[in-house]
């Protein structure tokens, strides 16, 4: 997560969306950086722990903006990544070759593997179920967007390096299987149709 002061924004890291890629190219421009463990922090910490301290201490309250992606492509993602194609196929977080159907059922299980836990992007971007407080949320697939948003505030084009990059391996999810995935993950498809639906940025939250 970085935190700019003088355009006033905060830019909310969303695992596999991209967000390393904009996070090196924007880092020197950062008045805060978080790394690590800090990297992927969520709205809701945000919200509880660091608006507070920003507002407190540097009198901030500064215009979030976040990533997010198709929910398929965001497993696939994750799939492909830790694919033993990339990984150690005896670590804990490779999920040793399974098919991404196999893959998708284990994420969306009451106790997913280590390999499977993706996490929700809802979960990582909402307070509550339809409470976003994002003032700027860009869908994965409109980089032109968050580019000129980007520009627009900075006054400089930023062209982000590819980072983290996975593997190419095949990923086809089934019919049963996407069905399955979208019924029990309704509020990541909710709020990523919510963006599509708004031309690809949500720009529905006000800061208070």
């Amino acid at each position: 997560m970085l935190v700019f002061f003088k355009p006033n924004l905060a830019f909310l890291s969303v695992p596999k969306t991209g967000s390393t890629a904009y996070a090196l190219a924007l880092r020197k421009r950062a008045d805060i950086a978080f790394t690590k463990g800090v990297k992927h922090m969520t709205v809701g910490k945000y919200h509880a722990k660091f608006a507070p301290f920003l507002k407190d201490t540097y009198g901030l309250t500064p215009e979030r903006f976040a990533v997010i992606r198709d929910p398929i492509d965001h497993a696939r993602s994750w799939y492909k990544y830790r694919s033993p194609q990339r990984m150690d196929p005896k670590a804990s977080t490779c999920h040793g070759g399974v098919s991404f159907d196999e893959y998708v059922l284990d994420a969306i299980s009451p106790r997913p593997s280590k390999a499977a836990g993706i996490g929700s992007q809802a979960s990582f971007l909402s307070l509550e179920v339809g409470d976003v407080p994002v003032d700027h949320l860009f869908a994965y697939e409109r980089q032109d967007l968050l580019q000129d948003f980007i520009e627009a505030r900075f006054g400089h084009r930023v062209e982000p390096q590819p980072k983290n990059v996975s593997p190419k391996v095949e990923a086809v999810l089934s019919p049963d299987v996407e069905a399955a995935f979208r019924a029990a993950r309704p509020a990541d498809f909710a709020l990523y149709d919510r963006v599509v639906a708004a031309g690809g940025v949500l720009r529905e939250f006000h800061s208070s």
